[in-house]
This record gives structure tokens, sequence and C-alpha cells, in this order.
């Protein structure tokens, strides 16, 4: 008996120490596990003008290709490349021999008129034959003013001279000889998403920016909203109207816009706390979940100087890390730092 009792008390005390040994091993475990240092902030959602920035190239806002319908050899032109010219202005002389022919030919026929006219009054001519006269009269006149046209080559606009296509004396056969553009006033074509098609109106203000002028904002006034939606791409175009009196702008630059679609309340957190995946565009956070870090993936939305709008699984409320979060896996052990937040 006395054995038994020796035995039972070697095993009570094995498993005393045992447990003992365990409970001291996981304080220690505990206590040894690595927390990171942070700061959060509390989440909150705000109302923000929303703003669509889209890229786009600028276009004169007229153009012409300036060429001549009646082929021929090119007399003479009289704009170089670069030269401003005004409505109406003489730009290419085609050579000149069939309008000189027609134009002769609509003379003697205009000479045959008269007489027919004398006639036909005095009763010595049928109205028909007036009539056939004055056909041939009326058709040869309205070739006589497409020769006119097309051998006097003159500027529908105002413009600027932007390619030389030939020279003096070469074959034109209806391409252009010249292009003429605009560009006092550009005008250039966005494709939006169809999201925000009830907000676009014709008149509203859409501003303008180049790298080649980047302090300088340029305005503009939307023109024309195109009532369809493009079934692949789920845009809309829009053509916008560009003043440009100084040209400081110039048809084909590569330029920013900015149109305002009205205010929406969303979730803008600290640019800073947002972090990027290496090699990637994936943009993620941490929040704080009790003394750990969760990871949580976002889409970055509009940009507000040190805040960005940030889209994803978040929710006004949510702590997140703004400092030591670039220290952080997901499932990090966290310390808040409590003196500067107030936390």
């Amino acid at each position: 008996m006395k054995k038994i009792n020796k035995l039972i008390l070697v095993l009570t005390l094995g498993v005393v120490f045992v447990s003992c040994s365990k409970k001291a091993a996981e304080t220690e475990t505990s206590e040894n596990v690595k927390k990171e240092q942070v700061e959060v902030e509390k989440i909150e959602k705000r109302e923000i003008d929303r703003e669509i920035n889209l890229p786009t190239t600028l276009q004169g806002y007229e153009t012409m290709n300036v060429s001549s319908t009646v082929s021929g050899i090119i007399d003479h032109i009289f704009v170089e490349v670069g030269d401003k010219v005004s409505k109406g202005q003489l730009l290419v002389r085609m050579d000149p021999t069939q309008y000189t022919n027609y134009k002769l030919q609509y003379a003697n026929l205009g000479v045959e008129m008269g007489r027919m006219q004398a006639l036909k009054e005095a009763g010595s001519i049928s109205q028909q034959s007036y009539d056939q006269t004055k056909v041939q009269y009326d058709q040869l006149g309205e070739t006589l003013a497409l020769y006119e046209k097309n051998t006097f080559v003159k500027a529908d606009f105002a413009g600027v001279i932007t390619a030389k296509n030939f020279e003096n004396g070469e074959l034109c056969a209806g391409q252009p000889i010249l292009n003429l553009a605009k560009i006092d006033m550009l005008k250039a074509y966005i494709n939006i998403p169809e999201l925000y098609f009830p907000q676009i109106k014709v008149g509203m203000p859409i501003s303008l920016k180049s790298e080649i002028y980047p302090d300088r904002n340029f305005k503009g006034t939307v023109e024309i909203v195109y009532p369809t939606i493009d079934v692949s791409s789920h845009t809309f175009t829009v053509k916008v109207k560009i003043p440009n009196a100084s040209e400081t702008l110039r048809p084909g630059m590569y330029v920013s816009t900015t149109l305002p679609v009205g205010k929406a309340s969303t979730i803008v957190v600290p640019y800073q706390a947002v972090l990027k995946l290496i090699g990637s565009n994936n943009r993620y956070i941490f929040l704080r979940d009790g003394d750990v870090a969760k990871r949580v993936e976002v889409e970055l939305g509009q940009r507000f100087d040190k805040y960005v709008e940030i889209i994803g699984d978040v929710k006004e409320g949510d702590e997140i890390i703004t400092v030591g979060q670039g220290r952080l896996v997901d499932g990090s052990h966290i310390i808040v730092n409590t003196e500067e937040k107030g936390l």
C-alpha cells in the first residue's frame, strides 16, 4: 500500500510539473512575440467634389484639305507652311487654260443668248428654240463657276497652313495640295464611361492641363454630348470647344482633362497609408483588427492633395494603420501608439 501511495504521489507531482512548465513556456512565447508599433486613424466618409480625369488630343476646330477637283498642273502656290491666312484668301492657282476656254465659250454664248432674247420678243423664234439655248447657257455658267472655284482655290475660313504637299508645276489629281487648320479655336473628343452619362450636359466647363505648360490651366466647354453609348467600350463621346486666342495650344498636343460631375460621399484616407504591391499595380492597406494587422485590397479613386479615395472592403469606423504599415504583413501583431492620436 505504501508503494502504491508513493507511486501516486510521484505521478501527481509529475503532472503538476509538466503543467507548470507548459504554462511557463506559453507565457514566455507570448511575451517574446514581436509587436510592431503603429499609428491608426479612424475612417470617416467625406463629401467630395467628384471629377473625371481623362486624356485626349487637341485638334483644330476646323480643318480643310486644300485641293482642286479638276486634275491639272499647279500654276502657283501663294502660301507656305506656318502662314496665317484670312477667309477667302487665294491659296492656289491651277493651270487656267481650261477655265479660260470655258470663260470664252460662256461669253460667246452670252452674246448668242442676247440675240435669242431679242428674236423671242419679236416673235421670230419659238419658245422651244429659246429654251434650248437658255439651258445650254445656264449649264455652261455652272461649269464655268466650277472651274473658277477649282482653278483659283481659296480659304474657306481664317487659319494657319499646316502642310504643303506639292510644289509649283507639279501635276495634281485631286490630292490635298495644302492643309489648313483653324487654331485660335480648338476642339477635342473625350470618351467618358457610361456611368456619368446623366451628369454630363452641354455648356459644362472643363479644364485642361498640358505637360508643356505645367503651371497653366486652360478652359473649355462641352459643346456636344453624343446621344449613344459604344457597346464595346461602354463609353460615350463628348466634343469640347477650347478658346485659344493666344494660340498657345496647338493641334496634336496631348492634354489631360478634368470634368466636374457633382458631389459624392465616399471614403478618403491618407495617401501614404496605401501601399503598392511590387511588380504590379495592385494597392492595399492595413486595418487594425484587435491587436493584429489585417491586409485589405483596395482600388484608388480620386486624389485630393494628401488624401485619396479608396474602394474596397472598407467601411466607416474602421481603423486604418497610417504609420508603420510598411513593416507589416497580414496578421502581424501590433501595438498602437496612443500618445499623438489620443486613442
